[in-house]
């Protein structure tokens, strides 16, 4: 009876922590932005310190000619992210 219990309540945890990320990775894809620039924005929102959380197309614009932000070694054609998640 305890063990179910146990199990029951790691289950329960586990929902716990994946409903929260889900949230969190909605806000980054929301406000178009890296995880780690969100955490950082919310580490600086929660200490008091002044923040601006700037999206990420305005850094990449200026570095990367990839619309990604990421090289394509292969040549290969690339499903677009933004499409990949309009088929789900």
């Amino acid at each position: 009876m305890k063990d179910d219990y146990e199990v029951d309540e790691n289950k329960q945890a586990a929902a716990d922590v994946l409903f929260s990320y889900s949230k969190f990775a909605m806000a980054c894809i929301g406000n178009q932005t890296r995880p780690t620039d969100m955490r950082l924005h919310l580490m600086k929102e929660i200490s008091g310190l002044p923040t601006s959380l700037k999206r990420r197309e305005a850094s990449r614009a200026a570095t990367s000619p990839d619309p990604l932000g990421e090289s394509s070694s292969s040549g290969t054609a690339r499903l677009d992210k933004v499409d990949s998640f309009r088929a789900l």
